[in-house]
């Protein structure tokens, strides 16, 4: 029985080599609002329904279609007003549903990243073969509707299998945010060896964790947001970190939430020596500046222990 992913090494974070961001920052920010297309009546999977009760699915598609309408416009206004760009986790079939979000996404220079192209359709059951094609499916649409190569993925609700990395990466991807194990980016394995990464996407700081899961209040979730922000701004001063704060359109952007996260949004910002950027920025950063220095050291410490 496989008793770990294998995709990655065991690598202390207390005895890496020191990550210093652009201008000297210690922190890199992205936010990465998700951008999702739900169908009101998608082909049964198996493996898992995508709505909790019976067809049709009134409450949960409508508010998922309120983000669409109503939420993204919101949280657009808030980044513009900050001058943050956002990285889309992009459910790709809105370019065909409501392109006009992606034309407004654009005309900002936010990165598209794919999260799949319907957050209803999952890639448990599919064969290698299937999901590849979903795979070259959504990076072909992003490249198609914005101009942009897709350099990070997302697998739709989660839905990673054991050849995910490996087909987005033999595709030409440079990131993934499928794993939830470190601070830093981090060298990925993958099957064809070419160089990959994982960023950091925090599940703890999703406001769909925070609001559906942990069921916490705004005022709650903006204070974890400053809570998450101290502790790793704090230890950037060491090595740079990575802060990422996945978000909704149809959980955020409600009138009584999105105050909370403005006013956490401010209180990062007001910091020295934070960098706010895109998940395609860090990734393209990191290669270029800490990727041979890490698989360097990893190497090195699996010498060390193989004489332990």
């Amino acid at each position: 029985m496989q008793d770990d992913l294998h995709l990655y090494e065991y690598w202390p974070y207390h005895r890496r080599p020191k990550i210093v961001w652009p201008d000297g920052a210690r922190l890199a920010l992205w936010i990465a609002p998700n951008i999702e297309f739900y169908e009101l009546n998608p082909p049964d999977n198996p493996y898992r329904k995508a709505w909790p009760h019976p067809y049709p699915a009134v409450a949960g598609y409508s508010i998922r279609d309120y983000g669409n309408r109503v939420g993204h416009m919101r949280l657009m206004q808030v980044l513009d007003r900050y001058g943050v760009r956002g990285s889309v986790s992009l459910s790709v079939a809105l370019c065909n549903h409501h392109p006009e979000i992606i034309e407004m996404c654009a005309e900002r220079q936010w990165e598209f990243f794919s999260h799949g192209i319907y957050n209803t359709r999952y890639t448990y059951g599919m064969s290698e073969d299937q999901e590849r094609a979903m795979i070259l499916d959504s990076i072909q649409s992003i490249r198609r509707h914005t101009g942009q190569e897709c350099a990070g993925y997302l697998a739709p609700a989660l839905s990673h299998s054991e050849h995910t990395l490996d087909l987005f990466a033999e595709a030409g991807g440079l990131y993934t945010c499928d794993l939830f194990h470190d601070d830093q980016p981090t060298p990925v394995r993958v099957r064809s060896g070419k160089p990959f990464i994982s960023i950091p996407y925090s599940l703890e700081m999703n406001d769909t964790i925070a609001y559906v899961v942990q069921k916490v209040e705004p005022r709650r979730y903006g204070q974890m947001l400053r809570d998450n922000f101290d502790r790793l701004y704090e230890e950037g001063a060491e090595s740079g970190t990575v802060m990422c704060i996945p978000l909704h359109n149809y959980q955020v952007s409600c009138p009584h939430r999105l105050k909370a996260f403005e006013d956490a949004l401010a209180y990062i910002l007001k910091h020295p020596g934070v960098w706010p950027a895109t998940g395609r920025e860090i990734a393209q950063y990191y290669m270029a500046h800490y990727y041979d220095a890490a698989v360097q050291d990893l190497q090195q410490k699996q010498r060390e222990d193989a004489w332990l």
